[in-house]
């Protein structure tokens, strides 16, 4: 890299840190600082949160802000390979350095920062990092789930090998339609083509199509051959204690097909207790469809598909 290259970067948009500091006494890790943030602005506080993310480049010797302006920078100099070896003592993070002479005085110091490996996340003073502009900030958990998630994909989001739009039933898109255009308040939707909808809702990436859009929309047949063990069983028994089932309906298809099918199912046996609220009595029903739904939904997207889910109903 050449020093006009690294005055045409943006800090934010091209993942590099600026620091002008001349003197290279910038704080390789919190010191003596008490204030949190003030802590974490230190080499090791950097080379962190740049990992955590894309990598990037922490480079001293060069004034931040717009426009940049080369100042020099006496960090590390002749210790450059120890700086590399405590970083990864440190934070087991393997960076790399260069060094660039801009009008034969001016030192600059580039650390380069590789990305983190798929599912780490490194911390500093056991505060896993992130760069949020030009503050280092904890990273919420939410993204926290994220990488950790990575070592273990997504069964729902992989993509269905061999499986074509041809596998998918065309009712149960048409349910799925119906409904998000409702849901979103878009008649529109209803207009798109199949593939359009499968796209705009990342069920299939160009021809290829996810697990989940096995699950939701799969043919009953296709289902049969591809997860075998997916389907849902809905059993009746007088009470808890009970081996035996009274009753036994098994649903095997897309879930947008079976879904009204399994509550009318769940329905037929359904009954009802008198509430009285003044001079009226309400009949409320002992299943409630809205909390049924929602227990069958979040077993369905929830379960492993090498595994059982089950929900008892009292």
């Amino acid at each position: 890299m050449t020093i006009k290259e690294l005055l045409l970067l943006r800090e934010s948009e091209d993942n590099v840190e600026f620091k002008q500091d001349k003197s290279g006494n910038f704080p390789y890790k919190g010191g003596n600082k008490n204030k949190v943030s003030d802590r974490r602005r230190c080499i090791l506080g950097y080379v962190t949160a740049f990992a955590n993310e894309e990598g990037g480049l922490l480079v001293f010797g060069i004034r931040e802000g717009s426009p940049h302006q080369v100042v020099g920078s006496t960090q590390s100099q002749g210790a450059t390979g120890k700086l590399r070896a405590d970083i990864y003592r440190d934070t087991g993070i393997m960076v790399t350095t260069e060094e660039l002479i801009h009008n034969n005085d001016l030192r600059v110091l580039i650390i380069k920062i590789p990305k983190r490996p798929t599912g780490k996340i490194y911390t500093f003073e056991d505060v896993p990092l992130m760069r949020v502009g030009d503050e280092l900030k904890p990273m919420p958990p939410g993204r926290q789930l994220q990488i950790t998630q990575e070592l273990d994909p997504d069964f729902s989001k992989k993509i269905c090998e061999g499986l074509t739009i041809d596998d998918l039933d065309d009712e149960a898109v048409q349910i799925m339609q119906k409904a998000y255009a409702r849901k979103q308040d878009n008649p529109r939707f209803l207009t798109l083509s199949k593939e359009q909808v499968l796209a705009d809702l990342e069920l299939a990436s160009g021809t290829k199509i996810t697990n989940a859009a096995l699950i939701l929309l799969g043919k009953a047949r296709v289902i049969k051959e591809r997860i075998p063990q997916s389907s849902i069983k809905l059993e009746y028994r007088k009470d808890d204690g009970q081996i035996s089932f009274d009753k036994r309906y098994e649903f095997i298809g897309s879930f947008y097909s079976i879904s009204d099918k399994l509550w009318d199912a769940i329905d037929l046996r359904n009954g009802s207790f008198p509430i009285q609220d003044g001079p009226y009595i309400f009949d409320i029903p002992h299943f409630n469809q809205e909390v049924i739904r929602e227990s069958i939904y979040n077993a369905v997207a929830h379960r492993d598909y090498t595994l059982n889910s089950e929900i008892i109903i009292k």
